[in-house]
């Protein structure tokens, strides 16, 4: 018997990560919360009943079950998807294409994509058409343990020993979770350990006394928790740690206040549009991405408000055909138990044949249509300081020596910021071989030149920054370079306290100055280059150039003590081109390419020699 409430907070579940993916909302990823929390409160529910009216669990009936009702679907937009993207995407992207698929086939999805550090909660990168089956897969897994730990706790003490094992469960991975979040956030946000206390928390509901009535009044704060979550959440939130407590106990609440729901919300529930988006949630999660994924593909850009539109319609289109002719008539249909083992083994490994096919298809060549050719591996290509360990990661606050062109010279250049002072190594790497100095490049991964404050988000942490620059300020003064170049991307989220990104940046780059100050004759600041609205290797496989010319130029911050050089004229006239001459400018939606860098390298030597850093020939 389906609850006409539980059928309407699956129905808000599945449109809040829709309007979410759609760019609508700023934490609709909550919704993947509540379809946990629905999820431990029916699978233990129906665990527990067969366990008390026989004694005992019937896994081959329970797993067949659940085959039946997951894989058809699953598979059947799996595989539209596929194929689709397989016509759709350049074959430079098709290796990553096959990989995901795979991944997504095989049910392990999850840990495959944080092993990838596909951050979920980062998607300005074109990201795999079906991570969205991470959730997917941790259900799975969630159903494969779980009702073995729900009969062993039965069998040891009954009803009331599950409760308490649940409880403890739960709690463990809630501090898991917890912990995770701060220390491992990909893998905290994607694996089973720390996402179980949701599901945990949907069972212990069916341990809540009957002669407990909740009144009206916690439904409102329900949804005030819900309001909240959607509303004040932001991609950089730490999640789910302590954050998912909110949709949690959102859902907690109106799962246990079920027969208590105020008139007014009730009403809403039983509308025959909210028990329909109920009932076809699984399919329209499942179909959501893709629509939203593919077409910006294809078209090498964004989409436009009302393009989000129309791909919520197919969605929901899509959503009801699958659930009428796919879900629905596979979930009743009368099949022996040896032809749903077979045929979801089958699926497996059709899924993979077909994944390996995708694979097979990718080219590592982009062919422009006046006939010009580049190889992607080239355009993606790093400086060495990433290989080479020079470039340092989050948690790190030292750097190596990395020491590189004339490295007896009398005479050093540091270069020092984030990975937009690292983009500029080639360019100063060739300078340095062809000037005779030596260069040494300090540099780490998300931390600007500019001491500024950000918004501590993942693995990202302020005091770590902090600590690393402050070990740079003392190297540098103890090398006595005859210059310091700094830089950094000024593009990420500006904190609150500030009245503009200017004034946050140039906050940073005085305590720089100020670290910096009596260590080198010329301190110089290179102002950011212009910032991709696109991937600009994919947009140009896509076809059209035109559409890999809309950069945007940034505007050049600079702020008193520093010597100044800002490249944006150097890569932009009347637009800021995806590619010069025979070169792609940038090798994502960020940085420029190795070659771009090289090729600037003359402008550089100029800018050096005016600001008297090198001498004039």
């Amino acid at each position: 018997m389906r609850i006409p409430q539980i059928q309407a907070l699956r129905a808000f579940a599945a449109i809040l990560v829709v309007i979410y993916h759609a760019k609508i909302i700023s934490g609709g990823y909550i919704g993947v919360d509540i379809f946990y929390v629905i999820s431990g409160y029916l699978i233990t529910g129906l665990i527990l009943r067969e366990l008390e009216k026989t004694g005992t669990l019937g896994f081959k009936a329970f797993y067949l079950r659940r085959i039946k009702r997951l894989l058809p679907t699953s598979f059947f937009v799996l595989m539209i998807t596929a194929i689709t993207a397989w016509i759709l995407y350049p074959p430079i992207m098709r290796a990553d294409l096959g990989r995901d698929i795979a991944a997504a086939g095989i049910y392990i999805s999850n840990y495959l994509f944080a092993l990838w550090q596909m951050d979920y909660q980062n998607l300005s990168q074109i990201p795999p058409v079906v991570i969205h089956y991470w959730s997917l897969a941790v259900e799975e897994q969630f159903y494969l343990f779980w009702p073995f730990i729900i009969v062993a706790l039965f069998k040891r003490g009954g009803r009331k020993t599950v409760g308490v094992g649940i409880l403890a469960i739960s709690i463990a991975s809630f501090a898991w979770s917890f912990f995770q979040t701060s220390t491992s956030p990909i893998w905290a946000f994607y694996s089973l350990p720390t996402r179980a206390w949701e599901l945990g928390v949907g069972a212990l509901i069916l341990y809540i006394p009957a002669r407990i009535k909740f009144s009206q009044n916690y439904l409102w704060i329900a949804l005030v928790l819900f309001i909240y979550g959607t509303t004040h959440f932001r991609d950089n939130t730490p999640f789910p740690g302590t954050a998912a407590l909110v949709p949690v106990i959102a859902t907690a609440i109106s799962i246990a206040a079920v027969h208590s729901w105020p008139t007014a919300l009730n009403r809403i529930a039983h509308l025959r549009f909210v028990q329909w988006l109920g009932e076809i949630s699984y399919p329209l999660y499942l179909w959501h991405w893709p629509f939203l994924v593919t077409p910006i593909v294809y078209f090498g850009r964004n989409l436009h408000l009302y393009e989000r539109f129309f791909c919520i319609l197919g969605t929901l289109l899509f959503a009801d055909l699958t659930h009428r002719f796919i879900e629905e008539p596979l979930r009743h249909a009368q099949v022996g138990q040896r032809r749903i083992i077979r045929s979801g083994a089958v699926a497996t490994a059709f899924t993979l044949i077909v994944s390996f096919g995708i694979s097979a298809t990718h080219s590592d060549v982009i062919t422009l249509g006046d006939g010009r050719t580049f190889t992607l591996s080239d355009v993606i290509k790093k400086p060495i300081v990433y290989e080479d360990g020079c470039h340092v990661n989050n948690g790190e606050t030292t750097s190596p020596r990395c020491t590189y062109g004339v490295t007896q010279s009398n005479h050093t250049i540091v270069l020092f910021g984030d990975s937009h002072a690292a983009q500029w190594f080639p360019t100063f790497e060739k300078l340095a071989h062809e000037k005779g100095f030596a260069l040494i490049s300090l540099t780490k991964s998300a931390c600007p030149g500019p001491a500024v404050v950000k918004v501590d988000t993942g693995e990202y942490k302020n005091k770590d920054c902090s600590t690393w620059r402050n070990y740079v300020f003392k190297r540098i003064k103890s090398i006595h370079p005859d210059a310091v170049i700094v830089s950094g991307m000024q593009y990420f989220e500006m904190p609150s306290g500030y009245k503009d990104q200017k004034t946050w940046w140039q906050e940073g780059q005085r305590k720089t100055f100020k670290g910096l100050v009596g260590s080198s004759p010329h301190i110089i600041y290179i102002s950011d280059t212009p910032h991709p609205n696109r991937d600009i290797p994919t947009c140009i496989a896509a076809g059209s150039l035109k559409r890999c010319n809309g950069s945007e130029p940034s505007t050049a911050i600079f702020t008193s003590g520093y010597q100044k050089i800002n490249p944006t004229p150097w890569l932009c006239s009347s637009s800021c081109p995806g590619i010069m001459g025979s070169s792609v400018v940038y090798r994502d939606a960020s940085h420029l390419t190795v070659e771009m860098a090289r090729n600037l390298s003359i402008h550089m030597d100029e800018a050096l020699t005016r600001l008297g850093v090198f001498a004039t020939s």
